[in-house]
Formats: C-alpha cells, sequence, structure tokens
C-alpha cells in the first residue's frame, strides 16, 4: 500500500489579529488571527522547521527524494530545496527537486508523490500577503508542512491513498507577475461558475478510481483561494465538510493550504475514516485517504495555535516591505562568499560543530585540532547541535548592528553536554529575555544581499510543555 508514514506541520510563533487590519483603516469587519512568519523567516526555513521533526523523530529514516513546493521561492534558477537538504544533513545520494511558482504545485507535488515508487520526504511552505486592506492580506496565513510518503502496512502509514482524479481546464482565475508582489485575480463569479462543474467531473472520476461510493467518505476538505467555490463546492458533492479553527486561527497558506489542512483532518480522525481533499487551483485535483492509524502527534497544530505571541500591524508592514522604516546606523553586511559557504556547509546549514576524541570537548564553530591536548591531533569528530538544548549565561542588545528588526539580542548560549557560542535569539522581545533561559537552535536568515541570502542558525526561548 502507498500512503502517508509521517506527517508534520509549523506555524510562526506571531499572530496578527485581523482587527487590527480593520481598526487601522477605520471600515470593515474581521475576527480571528493570521500566522505571520517572522523576518528572519522564509519559505525555506519554515519548511525545514516542519522537515526537521519528520527526520529527528526517526534517526534511521533516509529520504530516497526531497520534494519541496512553494508559490514564494527564496530564489529562482537556484534549487532551494538543496538549502533544506544541507540543513536536515541528508545523504548527498537524496536527490533534491522544487516544484514551485503556481498554487497548485503542493497539491501537484502530493499527489506525484503518492504515484512514485520512492520514499519522498515532501516540504510545502508558503507566505502569503497582498496589498494593505485586501482580503489575501488578512486571509492568507503563513505556514509549513511535511509528509514521508511511501510504502508500507497498516501499521506503518497512518493514513493510505486510495485514489484520486484530477481535471484541467486553462482559465484566469488569480496571476502575478514575477517580477511583482501583489497577486491579481478575475472576477469571482466567474471563477465560482468554472470551478464548480470541474468539481462534479472530478468527484464522479475519484470515487470511480477509488472503487468508492460518496456514502463511503466520512469528511471532505477543501482548499483554495476562492471562498465563494468553498460556499458552493458541498451543494455539490453531499458528504460532510471538514471544519476546523485552521482558517479562523491561522489563516490561507496558499501552496500548503492542502496539507496543512490534510494533517490536521488525520489528527482528528478515528482508524478507518475515510478523507476526500479537494484542491481548486487552476483545475481541481481530487485525493482520498482512509485513516489506517493513530498518528503520535509530532508537533500538534493545536498545540502551535496556542502557542504564539501578537505581532502589531505595523511591525506586520516592515517585516513585509510594504513599510518603510529607519534603519540602523551600522551600514547593512556585504554578500557571502560562496567558496566559504560551500567550504563550511555542515557548519553553516546542519550547524554541526566539532568535539575532542579524547576529551569530548565541544569546538562550536568546528576546529580541526583540538585546545585540549590529550586530543589526537586532526582527531575531533563530528557533534551535530541542531537538537541541542541550551542556557543563556549572558546577553546584550544591540541597537546599531544592521537587522531587519532592531535590536539585536545576543547572547552566550551553554548547550547541556557541552559547547557554547554567542548567538543571536529569535522570537522573543527583548524585555523577555534572561539569564538563564533555556533556548532551542532554529535555521534562520540572517539577511540578503546582492540576492544571496545568507542563512544560519539562532536560538529561540524553549516554549514546550513542562520546560
Amino acid at each position: 500500500m502507498r500512503g502517508i508514514i509521517k506527517s508534520s506541520a509549523y506555524l510562526p510563533y506571531y499572530r496578527l489579529n485581523r482587527t487590527e487590519i480593520t481598526e487601522f483603516f477605520g471600515n470593515g469587519r474581521a475576527s480571528g488571527a493570521r500566522s505571520v512568519a517572522a523576518h528572519d523567516e522564509d519559505t525555506v526555513t519554515m519548511g525545514f522547521e516542519a522537515a526537521r521533526v519528520i527526520v529527528s523523530s526517526d534517526s534511521k529514516m533516509e529520504p530516497e527524494a526531497l520534494w519541496f513546493t512553494t508559490s514564494e521561492p527564496p530564489y529562482l534558477e537556484k534549487t532551494n530545496a538543496n538549502v533544506i537538504h544541507s540543513a536536515l544533513q541528508l545523504s548527498n545520494t537524496t536527490s533534491a527537486y522544487d516544484f514551485n511558482g503556481a498554487l497548485k504545485s503542493g497539491v501537484g507535488a502530493l499527489k506525484t508523490a503518492l504515484n512514485s515508487n520512492q520514499t519522498v520526504l515532501l516540504v510545502q511552505a508558503d507566505i502569503r500577503g497582498g496589498l494593505p486592506s485586501s482580503a489575501d492580506e488578512s486571509q492568507g496565513g503563513d505556514a509549513a508542512v511535511a509528509f514521508l510518503i511511501g510504502d508500507g502496512n497498516d501499521e506503518q502509514l497512518i493514513a493510505t491513498y486510495l485514489g484520486g482524479s484530477s481535471v484541467t481546464l486553462e482559465f484566469i482565475d488569480r496571476w502575478r507577475n514575477p517580477a511583482e508582489k501583489v497577486v491579481k485575480q478575475w472576477e469571482s463569479r466567474f471563477v465560482e461558475d468554472t470551478y464548480s462543474s470541474l468539481i462534479k467531473e472530478a468527484w464522479n472520476e475519484a470515487l470511480n478510481n477509488a472503487s468508492l461510493n460518496e456514502s463511503d467518505l466520512n469528511v471532505i476538505i477543501y482548499a483554495g483561494q476562492n471562498e465563494r467555490v468553498k460556499r458552493q463546492a458541498p451543494k455539490v458533492i453531499s458528504v460532510e465538510q471538514y471544519h476546523d479553527t485552521v482558517p479562523m486561527d491561522v489563516g490561507n497558506p496558499g501552496a500548503a493550504e492542502a496539507g496543512l489542512l490534510l494533517i490536521s483532518a488525520i489528527e482528528n480522525a478515528n482508524v478507518g475514516e475515510k478523507i476526500a481533499l479537494c484542491s481548486f487551483n487552476d483545475g481541481i485535483e481530487l485525493l482520498i485517504f482512509e485513516v489506517t492509524g493513530h498518528q503520535k502527534a509530532l508537533n500538534s497544530i493545536k498545540d502551535q495555535i496556542e502557542n504564539r505571541s501578537e505581532v502589531s500591524y505595523s511591525k506586520f508592514l516592515q517585516w513585509r516591505e510594504m513599510l518603510t522604516v529607519q534603519p540602523p546606523n551600522r551600514p547593512s553586511p556585504s554578500r557571502i562568499s560562496a567558496s566559504a559557504s560551500k567550504r563550511e556547509s555542515d557548519w553553516k546549514h546542519g550547524f554541526v560543530a566539532s568535539r575532542g576524541d579524547q576529551s569530548g570537548l565541544i569546538h562550536m564553530p568546528p576546529s580541526r585540532l583540538s585546545i585540549k591536548e590529550e586530543d589526537t591531533s586532526d582527531g575531533m569528530v563530528t557533534e551535530s547541535m541542531a537538537s541541542s538544548i541550551g542556557t543563556v549565561a549572558t546577553f546584550t542588545v544591540d541597537h546599531l548592528v544592521y537587522s531587519k528588526n532592531p535590536p539585536v539580542v545576543f547572547a552566550v548560549v551553554d548547550f547541556d553536554g557541552g559547547g557554547r557560542i554567542p548567538i543571536e535569539i529569535t522570537d522573543v522581545a527583548k524585555n523577555e529575555v534572561k539569564i538563564g533561559m533555556r533556548v532551542e537552535p532554529t535555521f534562520r536568515k540572517l539577511f540578503t544581499a546582492d540576492g544571496i541570502h545568507n542563512y544560519f542558525w539562532k536560538v529561540r526561548p524553549l516554549r514546550s510543555v513542562g520546560v
């Protein structure tokens, strides 16, 4: 059988209350909140955060391929999946590919992985926005999901793929010039009429391909950008619509929406229930799953929704580069060296330090030679610090150094089991930092110069329950 072996979701720590938008403009009605990627996050770093949970949950897990999909890739021409591949420290024989640019690429990559004969680590992420006061801005959301897809039995799979269908039609719905950030869209009523006829055609074909009747399905998920279509689709398909708090508490994360809703539905389903996923983006994709096992929550969506901090609308506009503010006095950094980045990739992307073979002393950054005399010359061994927990020994707040979100909080962190490093703290206000605070590493973007993104590691407060 083919299906989903493991799944994971990542929600950024920050939320923007939609009422802040309506209050700023003095009109409109809104409720709930949307998730907001921080100033040092992009679709690659969020995708890594979702994928690392799957990889770290099984040290023997090595996918044959890593696929990354988003409508907002940090790079064009350069493969974004390579960065995630390196940060996960996957084998160089594991292939890495992008499925990028279109909203449909998310569900398209999912279906392609389900029909593949490889064990695929599929990563989906998106950062959504629009012009201030637009529906895209308030109803969008930022999130990432990851699926390990392959072959297995009922005990190995959390959801078995039963079949599906595709209906493709070229028409104008939503579009964006590659040089622009803002999406344009056609009149909603025309789009609704077009999708309604396609959904019925795709639904009948999917049931036939899966050898099922409509009454065999327990719930159906609708994923897409057009809210009118979501309201009309239940009139075409007589299956109970799956409802949860993701649209209200997170928003619509574009290419990752279908995956996020699917994970939420599987988390809340009983064994044996059948779930249909209907995605309408430039056509219809229908996928039908049967829940075959109880998924151990790798990182519960509900817990992440509750673990949050509010961000102001002005800060949101600043992070999205919709509002230009006075930068710190020191100049912005120069682009990084390609040769140095390649040479130090294990440290830069994987946060891999070195450890003395006799003393056990951890060196951060890694060193070829140990400072301890008892260690063998050139005998250092590698030590991954990506999952280590540390404690803030001391810290300082810097108002002058370059940052898209000044001031910058630097700390000296002592890691459990050894290792000390001066490092930036993120996802925290300066008045929340304390000596003795427990922190964990997170993969982030330091800056962008000459179109090159400088990825490295920071630490964030450890907010797990019971810590």
